[in-house]
């Protein structure tokens, strides 16, 4: 008998909420089986019939996001400020905060430095390319570079970035050493780091932990490593007008704050809140 995708959505919903999983996920998912299509267009399609091997497939996907695999690594995408990007299991999901952290960079940018002047900004960590493509997308005269250790995110984000026609330079290698290496200056520098400490990633959500590359959540014991990396490697890289911007795990940001002040003395050093009132990012603008 054929079903509904109303019915296959009621069905999908409540089995995914008695498994602990987010129903809302269902709508994702039905989307994806049905060939990617909008919200919208999937809610004028209620009352179609859904073929045996649609409904077949949505099974196997809400089976699988049951099983621990991530919404987004089932339909290879994620939105990132308010783009489509490719994401699987060789990068971190995109999320919401880091768009945060993005759209305060790029303020900063346009607060203190001219409209007509060339702007180095280095996105440390390129994943899935979310931070740095964003940038060079929505401010044309940036220049931007991207470092990741992995050549598997960097494949995945030059990816996106050609699909979505960004202009970023990408670099192999670890941290800002890539830079140090061509005796390169940057204007910015913004990252995403990983900053979950040991006993964290042990208690965490096993659709995190088990799923997403650890290396992009792994900040060692305590969760600082590298920021500490970071605090003696920006002064060999940094112009003497600079800004630096951080995503950090709730209740580090005065830690990392406190780094960027000893580091940068005459800085001026903040942390932000995100929408949901958490210390999520921390700026420091150098040289005003």
């Amino acid at each position: 008998m054929s079903t509904k995708v109303h019915e296959a959505l009621a069905w999908a919903s409540s089995f995914l909420a008695d498994h602990d999983r987010e129903a809302f996920a269902s709508e994702i998912l039905m989307r994806h089986v049905l060939g990617g299509v909008s919200r919208s267009e999937m809610l004028i399609r209620l009352h179609d019939y859904m073929s045996d091997d649609e409904y077949g497939y949505l099974k196997k996907v809400v089976a699988r996001h049951v099983d621990g695999e991530p919404v987004q690594y089932i339909t290879g995408s994620e939105e990132f400020y308010g783009r489509t990007f490719s994401v699987n299991q060789e990068v971190l999901i995109p999320r919401p905060e880091t768009e945060e952290l993005v759209e305060h960079m790029l303020k900063l940018i346009s607060l203190h430095f001219n409209v007509g002047e060339e702007v180095t900004v280095a996105d440390i960590g390129t994943g899935s390319g979310a931070i740095s493509i964003t940038m060079a997308l929505e401010d044309e005269r940036l220049q931007v570079y991207t470092v990741d250790i992995a050549q598997e995110s960097i494949e995945v984000a030059k990816g996106n970035a050609a699909r979505l026609g960004a202009k970023v330079t990408f670099l192999h290698g670890d941290l800002l050493h890539p830079f140090m290496e061509q005796n390169m200056k940057l204007d910015v520098v913004v990252s995403n780091p990983p900053y979950i400490s040991d006993h964290e990633i042990a208690v965490l959500d096993t659709i995190v932990k088990d799923r997403e590359p650890i290396r992009a959540l792994s900040g060692g014991e305590d969760g600082y490593n590298f920021y500490r990396r970071f605090m003696e490697e920006l002064p060999l890289v940094l112009n003497e007008k600079a800004l630096i911007g951080f995503e950090v795990g709730a209740g580090q940001g005065m830690t990392v704050a406190g780094m960027l002040r000893k580091t940068f003395p005459d800085a001026d050093v903040y942390v932000k809140e995100d929408i949901s009132g958490k210390d999520r990012m921390v700026f420091a603008v150098v040289g005003k």
